[in-house]
Protein backbone atom coordinates (compact mmCIF):
# COMPACT_ATOMS: atom_id res chain seq x y z
CA UNK A 1 0.00 0.00 0.00
CA UNK A 2 1.32 3.44 -0.98
CA UNK A 3 2.24 5.77 1.85
CA UNK A 4 3.58 9.31 1.63
CA UNK A 5 6.90 9.67 3.42
CA UNK A 6 9.15 12.41 4.76
CA UNK A 7 12.51 12.19 2.98
CA UNK A 8 15.64 14.03 4.15
CA UNK A 9 18.20 14.44 1.36
CA UNK A 10 21.72 15.34 2.46
CA UNK A 11 23.97 16.73 -0.26
CA UNK A 12 27.69 16.89 0.42
CA UNK A 13 30.05 19.48 -1.02
CA UNK A 14 31.65 16.89 -3.31
CA UNK A 15 28.22 16.12 -4.80
CA UNK A 16 27.38 19.78 -5.37
CA UNK A 17 30.76 20.61 -6.93
CA UNK A 18 31.47 17.39 -8.80
CA UNK A 19 34.91 17.37 -7.20
CA UNK A 20 35.79 20.83 -8.53
CA UNK A 21 36.11 24.10 -6.63
CA UNK A 22 32.83 25.48 -8.03
CA UNK A 23 29.17 24.56 -7.66
CA UNK A 24 27.94 22.31 -10.47
CA UNK A 25 24.64 24.06 -11.22
CA UNK A 26 23.71 21.64 -14.01
CA UNK A 27 23.82 18.74 -11.54
CA UNK A 28 22.01 20.80 -8.91
CA UNK A 29 19.14 21.23 -11.39
CA UNK A 30 18.98 17.46 -11.79
CA UNK A 31 18.86 16.94 -8.03
CA UNK A 32 16.08 19.52 -7.74
CA UNK A 33 14.13 17.77 -10.50
CA UNK A 34 14.21 14.51 -8.58
CA UNK A 35 13.16 16.20 -5.32
CA UNK A 36 10.24 17.84 -7.09
CA UNK A 37 9.26 14.49 -8.60
CA UNK A 38 9.11 13.08 -5.06
CA UNK A 39 6.80 15.92 -4.11
CA UNK A 40 4.57 15.13 -7.10
CA UNK A 41 4.32 11.60 -5.75
CA UNK A 42 3.03 13.02 -2.47
CA UNK A 43 6.21 12.82 -0.40
CA UNK A 44 7.62 15.65 1.70
CA UNK A 45 11.26 16.62 1.10
CA UNK A 46 13.79 18.21 3.44
CA UNK A 47 17.20 19.15 2.04
CA UNK A 48 20.37 19.41 4.11
CA UNK A 49 22.80 21.23 1.86
CA UNK A 50 26.51 21.70 2.18
CA UNK A 51 28.31 24.04 -0.18
CA UNK A 52 28.20 27.46 1.52
CA UNK A 53 31.99 27.63 1.85
CA UNK A 54 32.45 26.46 -1.75
CA UNK A 55 29.93 29.05 -2.93
CA UNK A 56 31.77 31.75 -0.99
CA UNK A 57 35.15 30.71 -2.36
CA UNK A 58 33.69 30.90 -5.87
CA UNK A 59 32.49 34.47 -5.25
CA UNK A 60 35.69 35.72 -3.66
CA UNK A 61 38.12 37.29 -6.14
CA UNK A 62 41.09 37.34 -3.76
CA UNK A 63 42.22 33.82 -2.69
CA UNK A 64 42.10 32.99 1.03
CA UNK A 65 43.29 30.21 3.31
CA UNK A 66 41.49 27.30 4.94
CA UNK A 67 41.55 28.32 8.60
CA UNK A 68 38.37 28.31 10.68
CA UNK A 69 38.09 32.10 10.38
CA UNK A 70 38.55 31.89 6.60
CA UNK A 71 35.84 29.23 6.34
CA UNK A 72 33.47 31.26 8.52
CA UNK A 73 34.05 34.27 6.28
CA UNK A 74 33.46 32.20 3.14
CA UNK A 75 30.30 30.72 4.66
CA UNK A 76 29.01 34.23 5.38
CA UNK A 77 29.63 35.17 1.75
CA UNK A 78 28.39 31.93 0.25
CA UNK A 79 25.31 31.10 2.31
CA UNK A 80 23.19 33.78 0.66
CA UNK A 81 24.44 32.77 -2.77
CA UNK A 82 23.74 29.09 -2.07
CA UNK A 83 20.16 29.62 -0.92
CA UNK A 84 19.56 31.97 -3.88
CA UNK A 85 20.63 29.20 -6.27
CA UNK A 86 18.38 26.65 -4.59
CA UNK A 87 15.50 29.12 -4.56
CA UNK A 88 15.91 29.82 -8.28
CA UNK A 89 16.16 26.15 -9.22
CA UNK A 90 13.14 25.02 -7.21
CA UNK A 91 11.19 27.99 -8.62
CA UNK A 92 11.54 26.41 -12.07
CA UNK A 93 9.16 23.73 -10.79
CA UNK A 94 6.91 26.11 -8.87
CA UNK A 95 8.20 24.98 -5.48
CA UNK A 96 9.02 27.36 -2.62
CA UNK A 97 11.96 26.85 -0.27
CA UNK A 98 12.73 28.08 3.23
CA UNK A 99 16.15 28.38 4.86
CA UNK A 100 17.03 27.15 8.35
CA UNK A 101 20.52 27.61 9.83
CA UNK A 102 21.24 25.49 12.90
CA UNK A 103 24.00 25.01 15.45
CA UNK A 104 24.50 22.41 18.18
CA UNK A 105 23.13 24.91 20.71
CA UNK A 106 19.78 24.88 18.90
CA UNK A 107 19.51 21.15 19.53
CA UNK A 108 21.04 20.98 23.01
CA UNK A 109 18.41 23.24 24.53
CA UNK A 110 15.02 21.56 24.79
CA UNK A 111 13.00 24.73 24.08
CA UNK A 112 15.12 25.70 21.07
CA UNK A 113 14.93 22.12 19.82
CA UNK A 114 11.14 22.28 19.98
CA UNK A 115 11.13 25.67 18.25
CA UNK A 116 13.27 24.27 15.44
CA UNK A 117 10.97 21.27 15.15
CA UNK A 118 7.88 23.50 15.02
CA UNK A 119 9.42 25.68 12.29
CA UNK A 120 10.36 22.62 10.26
CA UNK A 121 6.88 21.15 10.67
CA UNK A 122 5.25 24.44 9.65
CA UNK A 123 7.37 24.65 6.48
CA UNK A 124 6.40 21.13 5.47
CA UNK A 125 2.73 21.71 6.22
CA UNK A 126 2.79 24.69 3.82
CA UNK A 127 4.35 22.58 1.06
CA UNK A 128 7.70 24.38 1.37
CA UNK A 129 11.01 22.53 0.99
CA UNK A 130 13.20 23.34 4.02
CA UNK A 131 16.85 23.82 3.08
CA UNK A 132 19.03 23.38 6.14
CA UNK A 133 22.68 24.00 6.80
CA UNK A 134 24.86 24.44 9.83
CA UNK A 135 25.36 28.10 10.68
CA UNK A 136 29.07 27.99 9.85
CA UNK A 137 29.45 31.76 9.86
CA UNK A 138 29.00 31.93 13.65
CA UNK A 139 29.46 28.37 14.89
CA UNK A 140 32.52 27.55 17.00
CA UNK A 141 33.95 24.17 17.96
CA UNK A 142 31.80 24.14 21.08
CA UNK A 143 28.49 24.62 19.26
CA UNK A 144 29.15 23.12 15.84
CA UNK A 145 27.30 19.90 15.06
CA UNK A 146 30.56 18.99 13.35
CA UNK A 147 29.48 18.10 9.84
CA UNK A 148 26.36 18.00 7.73
CA UNK A 149 26.16 14.21 7.91
CA UNK A 150 25.42 14.31 11.63
CA UNK A 151 23.31 17.43 11.16
CA UNK A 152 21.16 15.58 8.63
CA UNK A 153 20.57 12.75 11.13
CA UNK A 154 19.40 15.24 13.74
CA UNK A 155 17.21 16.96 11.15
CA UNK A 156 15.70 13.58 10.27
CA UNK A 157 14.73 13.20 13.91
CA UNK A 158 13.36 16.76 14.01
CA UNK A 159 11.27 16.08 10.92
CA UNK A 160 10.12 12.65 12.11
CA UNK A 161 11.44 11.41 8.77
CA UNK A 162 11.03 8.00 7.19
CA UNK A 163 14.23 8.03 5.12
CA UNK A 164 17.57 9.79 5.21
CA UNK A 165 19.55 9.81 1.96
CA UNK A 166 23.25 10.55 2.47
CA UNK A 167 24.49 11.39 -1.02
CA UNK A 168 28.24 11.43 -1.44
CA UNK A 169 31.02 10.80 -3.98
CA UNK A 170 31.11 7.08 -3.11
CA UNK A 171 28.60 4.39 -4.09
CA UNK A 172 28.19 3.31 -0.47
CA UNK A 173 30.07 1.47 2.25
CA UNK A 174 32.60 -1.07 1.01
CA UNK A 175 34.46 -3.98 2.58
CA UNK A 176 37.66 -1.96 1.99
CA UNK A 177 38.66 1.29 0.34
CA UNK A 178 37.56 0.97 -3.33
CA UNK A 179 40.00 3.69 -4.34
CA UNK A 180 42.96 1.49 -3.44
CA UNK A 181 41.52 -2.05 -3.44
CA UNK A 182 40.10 -3.40 -6.70
CA UNK A 183 38.53 -6.31 -4.79
CA UNK A 184 36.46 -4.08 -2.51
CA UNK A 185 32.81 -5.16 -2.38
CA UNK A 186 29.81 -2.94 -1.79
CA UNK A 187 27.95 -3.72 1.44
CA UNK A 188 24.32 -3.53 0.34
CA UNK A 189 22.65 -3.75 3.77
CA UNK A 190 23.70 -3.11 7.35
CA UNK A 191 21.64 -4.30 10.30
CA UNK A 192 24.18 -3.71 13.06
CA UNK A 193 26.93 -1.10 13.38
CA UNK A 194 29.92 -2.43 15.33
CA UNK A 195 33.62 -1.61 15.74
CA UNK A 196 34.57 -3.82 12.79
CA UNK A 197 32.27 -1.85 10.52
CA UNK A 198 33.63 1.45 11.80
CA UNK A 199 37.15 0.32 10.96
CA UNK A 200 36.10 -0.04 7.33
CA UNK A 201 35.37 3.68 7.17
CA UNK A 202 38.22 6.01 6.29
CA UNK A 203 38.62 9.79 6.35
CA UNK A 204 37.15 12.39 4.03
CA UNK A 205 37.74 11.44 0.41
CA UNK A 206 38.10 15.09 -0.60
CA UNK A 207 39.46 18.28 0.87
CA UNK A 208 36.28 20.09 -0.18
CA UNK A 209 34.08 18.84 2.65
CA UNK A 210 34.32 17.98 6.34
CA UNK A 211 32.65 14.57 6.28
CA UNK A 212 33.81 11.09 5.38
CA UNK A 213 32.44 7.58 5.73
CA UNK A 214 33.10 7.75 9.49
CA UNK A 215 30.67 10.62 9.95
CA UNK A 216 28.15 8.89 7.71
CA UNK A 217 28.26 5.83 9.96
CA UNK A 218 27.73 8.10 12.96
CA UNK A 219 24.79 9.74 11.24
CA UNK A 220 23.30 6.41 10.21
CA UNK A 221 23.59 5.09 13.76
CA UNK A 222 21.83 8.14 15.21
CA UNK A 223 19.05 8.22 12.63
CA UNK A 224 18.23 4.52 12.57
CA UNK A 225 17.86 4.48 16.37
CA UNK A 226 15.09 7.05 15.86
CA UNK A 227 13.33 4.77 13.37
CA UNK A 228 14.75 6.33 10.19
CA UNK A 229 15.96 4.18 7.30
CA UNK A 230 19.32 5.45 6.04
CA UNK A 231 20.81 5.03 2.57
CA UNK A 232 24.34 6.03 1.54
CA UNK A 233 24.56 6.40 -2.23
CA UNK A 234 26.53 8.15 -4.95
CA UNK A 235 25.07 11.59 -5.56
CA UNK A 236 26.19 11.61 -9.19
CA UNK A 237 24.25 8.42 -9.96
CA UNK A 238 21.44 8.65 -12.49
CA UNK A 239 18.09 9.22 -10.76
CA UNK A 240 19.75 8.35 -7.46
CA UNK A 241 17.13 10.09 -5.29
CA UNK A 242 14.21 8.46 -7.09
CA UNK A 243 15.91 5.06 -7.11
CA UNK A 244 16.30 5.22 -3.34
CA UNK A 245 12.50 4.97 -3.15
CA UNK A 246 12.39 1.70 -5.11
CA UNK A 247 13.08 -1.92 -4.22
CA UNK A 248 16.36 -1.75 -6.14
CA UNK A 249 18.13 0.56 -3.74
CA UNK A 250 21.49 1.98 -4.82
CA UNK A 251 24.33 2.09 -2.33
CA UNK A 252 24.21 0.83 1.27
CA UNK A 253 20.97 0.58 3.24
CA UNK A 254 20.96 0.79 7.05
CA UNK A 255 18.00 -0.99 8.58
CA UNK A 256 16.02 1.20 10.97
CA UNK A 257 15.43 0.19 14.56
CA UNK A 258 12.25 0.54 16.61
CA UNK A 259 11.75 4.23 17.23
CA UNK A 260 11.01 5.65 20.68
CA UNK A 261 7.48 7.06 20.58
CA UNK A 262 8.13 9.67 23.25
CA UNK A 263 9.25 13.01 21.80
CA UNK A 264 11.54 13.64 24.77
CA UNK A 265 13.39 10.39 24.10
CA UNK A 266 13.89 11.41 20.49
CA UNK A 267 15.41 14.65 21.76
CA UNK A 268 17.81 12.58 23.88
CA UNK A 269 19.04 10.98 20.65
CA UNK A 270 19.29 14.28 18.79
CA UNK A 271 20.07 16.69 21.60
CA UNK A 272 22.97 17.44 23.90
CA UNK A 273 26.28 15.63 24.03
CA UNK A 274 26.91 13.41 27.03
CA UNK A 275 28.76 15.01 29.94
CA UNK A 276 30.08 11.76 31.38
CA UNK A 277 29.55 8.05 31.90
CA UNK A 278 28.06 5.76 34.51
CA UNK A 279 29.39 2.21 34.57
CA UNK A 280 26.67 -0.32 35.38
CA UNK A 281 26.78 -4.01 36.27
CA UNK A 282 25.32 -6.91 34.30
CA UNK A 283 22.11 -6.99 36.33
CA UNK A 284 21.39 -3.33 35.67
CA UNK A 285 22.24 -3.76 31.99
CA UNK A 286 19.76 -6.63 31.66
CA UNK A 287 17.04 -4.80 33.58
CA UNK A 288 17.40 -1.66 31.43
CA UNK A 289 17.67 -3.42 28.08
CA UNK A 290 15.19 -6.25 28.55
CA UNK A 291 12.69 -5.03 31.12
CA UNK A 292 12.50 -1.27 30.60
CA UNK A 293 13.72 -0.58 34.13
CA UNK A 294 15.16 2.60 35.61
CA UNK A 295 18.80 2.74 36.67
CA UNK A 296 19.02 2.22 40.43
CA UNK A 297 22.03 3.03 42.57
CA UNK A 298 22.47 -0.64 43.37
CA UNK A 299 23.46 -1.37 39.77
CA UNK A 300 26.05 1.41 39.53
CA UNK A 301 29.74 0.50 39.58
CA UNK A 302 31.38 3.90 38.92
CA UNK A 303 30.94 7.44 37.65
CA UNK A 304 33.29 8.86 35.03
CA UNK A 305 33.69 12.50 34.09
CA UNK A 306 32.15 15.57 35.66
CA UNK A 307 28.40 16.02 35.45
CA UNK A 308 25.62 17.63 37.46
CA UNK A 309 21.97 16.86 38.11
CA UNK A 310 20.03 17.19 34.85
CA UNK A 311 23.01 16.44 32.58
CA UNK A 312 22.95 13.81 29.88
CA UNK A 313 25.23 10.81 30.55
CA UNK A 314 26.00 7.54 28.80
CA UNK A 315 25.48 4.22 30.56
CA UNK A 316 28.24 1.73 29.75
CA UNK A 317 28.42 -1.92 30.71
CA UNK A 318 31.39 -3.76 32.19
CA UNK A 319 32.77 -4.26 28.67
CA UNK A 320 32.74 -0.48 28.13
CA UNK A 321 29.92 -0.74 25.58
CA UNK A 322 27.36 2.08 25.59
CA UNK A 323 23.94 0.59 26.28
CA UNK A 324 21.81 3.66 27.00
CA UNK A 325 21.78 7.41 27.49
CA UNK A 326 19.75 9.41 29.97
CA UNK A 327 19.25 12.45 32.17
CA UNK A 328 20.89 11.86 35.55
CA UNK A 329 19.35 12.93 38.89
CA UNK A 330 22.62 13.22 40.82
CA UNK A 331 26.03 14.74 40.14
CA UNK A 332 29.12 12.56 39.60
CA UNK A 333 30.33 12.81 43.19
CA UNK A 334 26.91 11.85 44.56
CA UNK A 335 26.71 8.89 42.18
CA UNK A 336 30.08 7.71 43.48
CA UNK A 337 28.81 7.94 47.06
CA UNK A 338 25.59 6.00 46.48
CA UNK A 339 26.86 3.39 44.01
CA UNK A 340 25.84 -0.09 45.11
CA UNK A 341 23.37 1.27 47.66
CA UNK A 342 19.76 0.25 48.05
CA UNK A 343 17.39 3.03 46.98
CA UNK A 344 16.07 3.40 50.52
CA UNK A 345 19.57 4.15 51.80
CA UNK A 346 20.23 7.13 49.49
CA UNK A 347 18.79 9.67 51.91
CA UNK A 348 20.98 8.31 54.71
CA UNK A 349 24.13 8.50 52.59
CA UNK A 350 23.56 11.93 51.02
CA UNK A 351 21.28 13.55 53.56
CA UNK A 352 18.68 14.29 50.88
CA UNK A 353 16.60 12.36 48.35
CA UNK A 354 16.17 13.10 44.62
CA UNK A 355 14.14 9.98 44.03
CA UNK A 356 14.78 6.26 44.07
CA UNK A 357 16.38 6.15 40.60
CA UNK A 358 19.70 7.50 39.44
CA UNK A 359 18.11 7.78 35.98
CA UNK A 360 14.37 7.20 35.56
CA UNK A 361 13.31 5.03 32.63
CA UNK A 362 11.26 7.97 31.24
CA UNK A 363 14.58 9.82 30.87
CA UNK A 364 16.41 6.88 29.26
CA UNK A 365 16.90 6.00 25.62
CA UNK A 366 18.34 2.59 24.75
CA UNK A 367 21.31 1.99 22.48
Amino acid sequence: MYRAQVIVVKLGTSVLTGGTDKLDKAHMVELVRQCCELKKQGHQVVMVSSGAVAAGREQLIKPCGRSVIDKQMLAAIGQGQLIHIWQSLFALYGVNVGQMLLTRADLDDRDRYLNARDTLTALLSHDVVPIINENDAVATSEIKVGDNDNLSALVAILANADKLLLLTDQEGLFTSDPRTDANAQLIEQVSHINDELRQLAGGSSTNLGTGGMVTKLQAADIARRAGVEVIIAKGAGQNVILNCMTDQLPGTRFVKLSAPKDGRKKWLLAGPKSSGQIVIDDGATLAIQQHGASLLAKGVRAAKGVFTRGDLVDLVDLNNQCVARGVVRFNNQEVEEIKGCHSNDIINVLGFDCGSAVIHRDDLVLF
